[in-house]
């Protein structure tokens, strides 16, 4: 735990402020509940500077704890600084002067061996804290050939042999160190003057350590689910007591929630629920979560405790998206074609991969939906016309070809009876996967969708481990906000009442 500690604190830049980002995996930006411009407009509350750093080095652990729960691709990264950066020029010359002392220091008539001790003090301390328990022997070994008065004594007597040191130390790097790790080992083998020698060694012992850490993520991972959700749930209670307001945006999207399903019917809970009481808590969460994969990212602020995963609900937005539209597209084929492709092993699966080449770039600033279409209305157009004719069936008639592509082109309306359809089977599936969870049984596929099994599946899997892990995290503040929009909704139901 303390190697993972260590080579986390390292391997991150993490500006505390409040828009302070977290490098991972993925390249996202990584997104908290204190990037929300509203808390500058909070009430006046005057807190110490040590409380403020406090508060924020708080958020930055809970958003690294959650980012290694959630993203199964989660690694650790060596910190890189942007070329030509001033950052990187200093650090570039400061590590050279270092360098160019040392080995002004051997060459010295007696040698100096003063820095070379410190580093080989430094490597002996990284070696030993890449031992197991179980290294006893090994890690004797390096206490014994790495001793430092020793060293120092044979330093001093002119005795100091730092070649058969740095060849000791390379080869318990090479017992160390992952596999993908054996070609530097090799390298290092091979270079022969001490300086550039020591020099690479440092370098390797970086990549050692990011691989240690990750390692550490990996193994503890399976065990840190309950630890997770007490700390993140802690620790956001503590930036509440700090922003009382903190949970403002949540409250407004459960209460918009609850009032959309009061009003069943209206375009945002289109998706059949098999609970019986549509205001069960449990039902409420669940289309809540569903209407994250409806968000207009670009003028409603997202809730507080979905903050930190709002690109990952962007994304499965995205894709959801482009499922609805690859689906609908397959099913304006299959209507139009009749059944004489239904017994054609893989034309479902050609057209599918059509579809989806062409439209990669969906959501590519340049991407035009409506110039994609046409070309997906063509391209289906001559595939069916090709694989019919090989078959045996009558030709792909000019009237079908002119019906095809156009019913796909009216696709690109939201209203489109086809695109809605879709959607709303779609949005059945996923909230029938949350409330399947439970019961370790997925829910029947609807009709349409066979195509894109495979996706959709994939897609409700990460959908609903997200929402999982949200709620156990975060659902005593849901059931306190749920209880304060009941309790206020029954006020002013008597007050009416009344009047």
């Amino acid at each position: 735990m303390k190697t993972i500690q260590m080579c986390l604190e390292n391997q991150f830049l993490v500006q505390v402020n409040p828009s302070y980002k977290l490098d991972y995996t993925g390249g996202m930006r990584m997104k908290t509940f204190m990037d929300f411009p509203s808390f500058t407009a909070s009430p006046p509350r005057f807190v110490s500077v040590e409380e403020l750093m406090e508060t924020a080095k708080g958020v930055t652990n809970m958003a690294l704890a959650h980012e290694i729960m959630v993203n199964q691709a989660f690694q650790v990264k060596p910190t890189e600084l942007p070329e030509g950066s001033w950052e990187r020029r200093m650090k570039e010359i400061m590590h050279k002067a270092f360098w160019d002392c040392l080995e002004a220091q051997l060459k010295e008539d007696p040698p100096s061996y003063g820095h070379a001790i410190k580093l080989l003090a430094e490597i002996k301390e990284t070696l030993l804290s890449f031992l197991l328990p179980g290294h006893g022997r090994l890690r004797s070994r390096i206490e014994e050939v790495l001793d430092l008065p020793l060293i120092q004594q044979q330093a001093e007597n002119g005795a100091l042999d730092i070649s058969r040191l740095s060849q000791f130390i390379v080869g318990i790097m090479g017992s160390l160190c992952a596999p993908c790790r054996d070609e530097d080992i090799n390298k290092l083998k091979e270079i022969t003057d001490i300086v550039p020698l020591l020099k690479a060694i440092f370098s390797v012992l970086d990549l050692m350590k990011v691989d240690m850490a990750n390692f550490a993520v990996s193994s503890i991972r399976p065990h840190l689910m309950q630890q997770s959700v007490e700390y993140e749930r802690n620790k956001f209670q503590e930036f509440l007591e700090l922003q009382p307001n903190a949970l403002d945006y949540t409250e407004k999207w459960l209460e918009e929630t609850m009032k959309c399903l009061r009003e069943a019917g209206t375009d945002d809970c289109t998706a059949a629920s098999s609970d019986p009481s549509p205001l069960y808590p449990l039902n409420v969460h669940n289309h809540a979560y569903l209407r994250l994969l409806k968000w207009d990212h670009a003028s409603d602020p997202f809730p507080e405790t979905v903050l930190m995963d709002q690109v990952r609900f962007q994304q499965m937005q995205q894709e959801t998206d482009r499922l609805v539209l690859v689906s609908s597209v397959l099913l304006i084929v299959y209507t139009t074609t009749g059944e004489a492709i239904s017994g054609l092993p893989g034309l479902m699966e050609t057209l599918k991969n059509t579809v989806n080449i062409l439209l990669a770039d969906m959501r590519a600033p340049s991407f035009s939906a409506q110039e994609a279409l046409a070309n997906i209305g063509e391209k289906l157009c001559v595939e069916l016309s090709q694989c019919l004719s090989q078959h045996g069936y009558s030709p792909f008639s000019a009237d079908r070809r002119s019906t095809l592509k156009g019913q796909v082109l009216a696709t690109i309306q939201p209203d489109n009876t086809v695109r809605k359809l879709m959607d709303a089977r779609v949005q059945t599936y996923l909230l029938a996967y949350l409330e399947s969870s439970q019961h370790k049984t997925p829910p029947p596929l609807p009709g349409g969708l066979a195509p894109v099994s495979t996706e959709l599946k994939d897609l409700a899997v990460r959908f609903s481990y997200l929402v999982n892990f949200n709620k156990l995290v975060f659902s005593p503040f849901y059931q306190k906000i749920l209880q304060k929009i009941v309790t206020a909704r029954e006020s002013s139901g008597t007050e009416m009442e009344e009047k």
